[in-house]
């Protein structure tokens, strides 16, 4: 369904990606670092940093050995999405915004939940930090959800 809203489009629609799979040294690293309550990202042969970290290179192709780089925790939003009727598969239960978040000292972008509240918080810019759960299992859900920069509890 599609609707006009003042200069908002609005889609609903479902869209769901359920799959397993087994991590390897690098998103293993990764994971580890989250339990930590530590992002970190990986640093290509031109000095690029990307998170979520890759084995390869996506513009050589190259290998990616030179070992982790800590980033964030805090970033700033660079596009998001806002999610109006969550349901009971989303990170929170109350309307959120799905963001891509470009953390400090990182080149590339984490897709994550942001908690702002309302939607009028909500903007490209936005400054925000990671709320952590208080029982972390190497999961990208380690991170519970970011918020906006000063709302942290």
């Amino acid at each position: 369904m599609t609707e006009q809203h003042d200069d908002r489009h609005v889609v609903t629609t479902t869209l769901e990606f359920p799959y397993r799979r087994s991590l390897g040294p690098v998103i293993g690293g990764f994971a580890r670092a989250l339990a930590e309550e530590r992002i970190v990202g990986v640093r290509t042969q031109a000095g690029d940093v990307l998170v979520p970290p890759t084995e390869h290179d996506p513009r050589t192709g190259e290998s990616v050995r030179d070992g982790f780089v800590d980033v964030g925790p805090a970033g700033e939003v660079q596009s998001w999405t806002w999610v109006s009727e969550p349901t009971e598969r989303h990170p929170i239960r109350r309307p959120f915004a799905f963001a891509l978040i470009r953390l400090d000292g990182a080149d590339t972008a984490l897709v994550h939940a942001v908690d702002a509240e309302a939607i009028e918080v909500m903007r490209t810019g936005l400054r925000v930090v990671p709320m952590w759960r208080a029982e972390r299992t190497g999961r990208i859900t380690d991170i519970e959800c970011f918020v906006p920069a000063g709302l942290e509890g």
